[in-house]
């Protein structure tokens, strides 16, 4: 639901700010546990701009949980069919020599997919690096047990906002367009938002999901410490007059780096320049030409751009905190980076996730405030991890000799089965963890797919966004412990012989507590933790 900016708003329990892909699954998250929430945004309509052009395992997992595969995998399906065409012959050679990719790599570079049983199989790159499919280890447990997703993780970022805001207008929650955040006030029991076209703003909670610039982090005074931006990145789809002179794929050169495809008139030019001083200006057709024709060493003409081009940089910063009092932050305006890897809208999708149960619960009154202070605890590690890694590749992209041999010995690296694997399951997301008590192995990850005997999976049960517990005990042994919990915690027995026995699984899909035996160590105080006390 979209309203106009001059509406009359009452309070409400969160207002967040921004209507990205972050802000929109916040607020489905808020509502579906009962907390009245709503959404401005400072665009009158949604950014037309190229961005991320595909989504992780624990993005694809979270849409799964709340019964949105569907949609995102019907999302994969029509792109591949507009790529689908464009795909290089398995074989052939750049113009450097080097191997293109095979048919399957290629596919790597719009997100790394291949055919297997079931959907596609994602591979990536690190730096411009395609990662071979055929190298990695699919049998490997961490990406084995993570395929249910793999026919829906080539979703756009302009179609994955469009499906979010279906899914949140299914809650009856107004997202309030052309409407800027001015001031705001934390008065210990609410916070007062100072807003451009609708006054003052009285509000529970405020969560600044506004992008890099964020205003809400800025007048809450919230440091935003990292490193300065040395190289400005352009994509774009754009009119060629004569695409031969690219080579398809990456290439890399001592200006830069570039590429060109999968699809007609789909380019990436890096360039290690510093962004103009207002990078929110609109990138015009010869920006992008003359940029692309450095990088590229070629006389490349550019006839048109189909749509926005996006500009950015590799800005890498962390916000010092991700809470002050009342306001909290997520995606962007808790952290920024280059978006080599394809981290950032991950990232910030699955600091949606976190939050969005943890401040339900609260706003609910089943849960202490302090259970808040997890979420900057939890998510600051993969955020700083995330930084690094994308650092990492604009080391390896510089034109500089030293640089150049680096890459060398990156691609031997990377194409042997090992480096390959490991690439991808960071890539992927697959290994990611939290730090929780316990010694079970799936402790702190993202639940794998776990079938049960009636040809359901755990995943499917978790669609109202409560704590799923498996019990596979043949006398309900779990499900009579978690009983005084009520609803809040929802058992699903199963009689299937497979390990592990019984798994606690949060509402954001990590795994509390897990065990291969009837032993009921350790799941009591896991619920009190994060269930809060029983009902």
């Amino acid at each position: 639901m979209t309203t106009n900016a001059n509406q009359d708003m009452a309070a409400t329990d969160v207002t967040v700010v921004g209507a990205g892909p972050v802000g929109l699954m916040l607020a489905a998250e808020l509502a579906l546990s009962g907390a009245s929430v709503q959404v401005l945004e400072r665009l009158t309509e949604p950014a037309a701009g190229m961005k991320a052009g595909g989504i992780n395992v624990p993005t694809a997992e979270a849409l799964d949980r709340r019964g949105l595969l569907p949609a995102a995998e019907k999302v994969q399906r029509e792109l591949l069919e507009r790529v689908g065409p464009y795909v290089r012959t398995a074989g052939e050679r750049a113009p450097d020599g080097t191997r293109q990719p095979t048919n399957k790599q290629d596919q790597g570079q719009r997100g790394g997919q291949t055919q297997k049983t079931g959907g596609q199989r994602f591979t990536g790159h690190f730096a411009g690096i395609v990662l071979d499919a055929d190298l990695v280890d699919w049998t490997d447990p961490d990406l084995a047990g993570h395929a249910s997703v793999d026919g829906a993780r080539m979703v756009p970022q302009r179609e994955l906002e469009s499906l979010l805001a279906d899914h949140l207008a299914r809650f009856g929650v107004p997202v309030h367009r052309g409407v800027e955040v001015t001031a705001l006030e934390d008065t210990g029991d609410g916070v007062l938002v100072g807003t451009s076209t609708l006054g003052t703003v009285r509000t529970g909670w405020l969560v600044g999901c506004d992008g890099g610039r964020s205003t809400v982090r800025r007048l809450a005074g919230i440091d935003f410490p990292g490193t300065d931006p040395e190289l400005t990145g352009y994509m774009a789809l754009a009119e060629i007059e004569d695409p031969s002179v690219l080579a398809e794929g990456w290439g890399w050169t001592p200006q830069g780096a570039y590429r060109y495809g999968p699809q007609p008139g789909r380019v990436v030019a890096v360039e290690f320049v510093a962004p103009p001083a207002d990078r929110s200006t609109p990138v015009t057709l010869e920006e992008l030409q003359g940029s692309l024709r450095r990088v590229s060493g070629t006389d490349i003409t550019l006839t048109a751009l189909r749509g926005e081009a996006s500009r950015w940089s590799d800005n890498a910063r962390q916000a010092a905190a991700y809470r002050s009092g009342r306001v909290l932050l997520a995606g962007d305006s808790a952290h920024v980076h280059s978006p080599f890897g394809g981290q950032g809208l991950n990232l910030g999708f699955g600091d949606a996730m976190n939050l969005g149960w943890k401040l339900g619960a609260v706003v609910a009154g089943w849960a202490p405030e302090g259970l808040l202070d997890t979420y900057d605890a939890e998510r600051r590690p993969l955020g700083a991890w995330v930084l690094d890694w994308t650092r990492a590749q604009i080391g390896v992209l510089r034109g500089d000799p030293k640089s150049a041999a680096l890459r060398e010995v990156l691609i031997d690296l990377l194409n042997t089965p090992d480096g390959a694997t490991h690439a991808v399951k960071k890539i992927s997301g697959v290994t990611q963890r939290v730090d929780l008590p316990g010694t079970h192995p799936l402790t702190g990850r993202y639940v794998p797919d776990l079938w049960l005997s009636d040809g359901t999976r755990l995943v499917d049960h978790g669609h109202h966004g409560g704590f799923l517990l498996l019990d596979r005990t043949p006398n309900s042994t779990f499900t009579h412990l978690a009983a005084p919990w009520g609803t809040r915690v929802h058992a699903i027995p199963d009689d299937s012989p497979s390990t592990p026995l019984a798994v606690l699984v949060r509402p954001d899909g990590v795994v509390a507590w897990a065990t291969d035996t009837t032993d009921p160590s350790g799941l009591e105080a896991a619920l009190h933790q994060w269930a809060g006390s029983p009902s």
